[in-house]
């Protein structure tokens, strides 16, 4: 089932601990999953157990923004966890910071 992404919408992992926030979205339906299952938008709509599909696991930081590789649709963990984010089966990576210009 595909997801209308919103900045500001908040997600929820049902197989861990794993939260985010949409910071950047491109409006179009996505097939987001969390930990290799479709996350929810309100916690009390989790269900307790589940487990992290092979390949979707290794863990979320908290504070680090996850994005596509087309960097369409970007995430920011709220709360870590053993799931990882991922958009049609492909992975999201962690985002590079910006580096700081030079001062001289």
């Amino acid at each position: 089932m595909s997801l209308t992404l919103k900045p500001g919408t908040r997600l929820f992992s049902v197989v861990c601990a794993t939260e985010m926030i949409v910071v950047k979205a491109s409006g179009d339906p996505v097939d987001l999953t969390i930990g290799g299952a479709e996350p929810v938008t309100a916690d009390s709509e989790r269900a307790s157990g589940g487990t992290v599909a092979d390949g979707h696991g290794g863990g979320s930081a908290i504070g680090k923004r996850y994005v596509d590789a087309e960097g369409s649709v970007e995430l920011l963990v709220t709360k870590p966890g053993e799931g990882v984010p991922a958009i049609g089966g492909e992975l999201l990576t962690i985002k590079d910071a910006k580096p700081l210009p030079a001062s001289d």
